[in-house]
């Protein structure tokens, strides 16, 4: 019992000391765990599990939607995007097919594997910055 409070007390200061950027990347993270849960879900057709854990994915994505800058363009050009992946999230639910999740799940893995490579060059050059002063 005591492990589990220590992993939330753990998880909490991760969440309440991590970056805008980090948080982002744990947003990605959860959505990816939830539409991989939700295809395992489906696969054991376990069709209340299934659709919980595809809210999850999709209250994620209606998250990231509501967070970005419309100001810069590449948030205007994420925002369809974002858009497409819950139209297949709810698609998959509806149908309970496989394949949407799927297609839904590549995109939220490359957004996040983009993200995190801009994560790390941001620390470079802060780091490279901090070097030379």
């Amino acid at each position: 019992m005591a492990t589990n409070k220590s992993y939330q007390v753990y998880k909490d200061n991760a969440v309440n000391t991590a970056s805008g950027g980090e948080l982002t990347l744990m947003l990605y993270n959860g959505c990816i765990k939830f539409i991989k849960q939700a295809i395992k879900n489906l696969n054991e057709t376990n069709y209340e599990a299934k659709n919980t854990n595809i809210q999850k994915a999709q209250n994620i994505i209606q998250e990231l939607m509501l967070t970005l800058d419309t100001n810069v363009e590449i948030s205007k050009q994420m925002l369809p995007l974002y858009d497409y992946i819950n139209y297949q999230l709810k698609e998959g639910n509806i149908k309970n097919e496989v394949a949407l999740l799927e297609e839904a799940l590549q995109f939220v893995m490359e957004f996040r594997d983009t993200w995190k490579e801009v994560i790390l060059k941001t620390r470079q050059n802060q780091f490279k910055q901090g070097a030379h002063i």
